[in-house]
């Protein structure tokens, strides 16, 4: 039987799903000494919950900032290499399932995952030297986009893109660039699916097309972002392997067992979450001048 592109993506996959093991392992090994790799309850719910809304296409990064700033569960110096590894191996999960689900054209989902990964690795090696109040700053700043983009698509103003499976000539390489874009924004700790569903639908795709596309490009690229912030020694070990335990299952459960919900109310209460997260994050940045 012969392999097709997407067969060759799914056992690249499995290669930077070892590697993301491997790196975990180096990363929590370090900190057993110290008590800081013990997995914690309230994480690990954190974990679950945000990746159940997740694998729906809500995003978990900016629900999972608002959790654990609300209740002071990771420290914010800490926390976009937290997300990041965190919630790799959720995302993993995802880009199998909805990559083996959804059509899309190979080579727009190869050639945008990979722009994204390249922007991950450059950027976080840029974020993880960089002092709290600069993190506090950049991440609220950000999360207020994102609250945004969460309004725009309860309103309806999101562009409701077209019948496009796939991407050609100046299209494609405008989605190259939003999504290297998208890709270093994602070490910052704020979420690629709801600007990377509006890059594709601004691009004329089908917005189905989006999850393979986001999930996939999340899939690789926050291994390679996870191991930058490991080296670096900024994450929290035992905060992110509570959202691996959390977050896994809650991933399965969504994708298989919820055939659908109304989520409108679920977007109004992110919405809100989200901007006072954001705010108060910014307060905080401002604090520290």
């Amino acid at each position: 039987m012969q392999m097709t592109a997407k067969d060759y993506l799914f056992v690249a996959l499995a290669f930077f799903t070892a590697y993301l093991a491997w790196n975990v392992w180096l990363g929590v090994k370090h900190h057993l000494a110290d008590g800081k790799s013990k997995p914690t309850l309230a994480m690990i719910a954190t974990g679950g919950v945000t990746a159940f809304f997740d694998t729906l296409g809500i995003g978990s990064f900016a629900t999972t900032t608002s959790i654990v700033k609300q209740w002071n569960l990771v420290d914010i110096g800490v926390l976009p290499g937290t997300l990041n590894v965190g919630h790799a191996l959720g995302t993993i999960a995802q880009a199998y399932i909805y990559t083996k689900l959804v059509p899309v054209d190979a080579t727009t989902l190869i050639s945008m995952i990979a722009a994204s990964v390249v922007g991950a690795w450059l950027g976080a090696g840029i974020v993880g030297s960089w002092p709290k109040q600069r993190i506090q700053l950049g991440m609220g700043i950000l999360l207020l986009g994102a609250a945004s983009i969460f309004l725009a698509g309860v309103m309806g103003w999101l562009p409701a893109g077209g019948d496009a499976t796939g991407l050609t000539g100046i299209k494609l390489i405008a989605g190259l660039v939003g999504n290297f874009a998208l890709g270093a924004l994602m070490t910052l700790g704020i979420g690629l699916y709801g600007p990377c569903m509006i890059l594709v639908s601004l691009l004329g795709m089908n917005s189905t097309t989006a999850f393979p596309i986001m999930m996939g490009s999340c899939a690789f690229l926050m291994p390679i972002a996870s191991a930058r912030f490991i080296k670096l020694d900024k994450f929290d070990p035992g905060a992110a392997l509570s959202i691996m335990i959390g977050g896994l299952p809650a991933t399965l459960i969504a994708a298989f067992l919820v055939v659908s919900m109304p989520l409108t109310y679920v977007k109004w209460l992110v919405i809100v979450v989200v901007t006072y997260t954001a705010i108060n994050l910014l307060r905080s940045a401002r604090a520290s001048n």
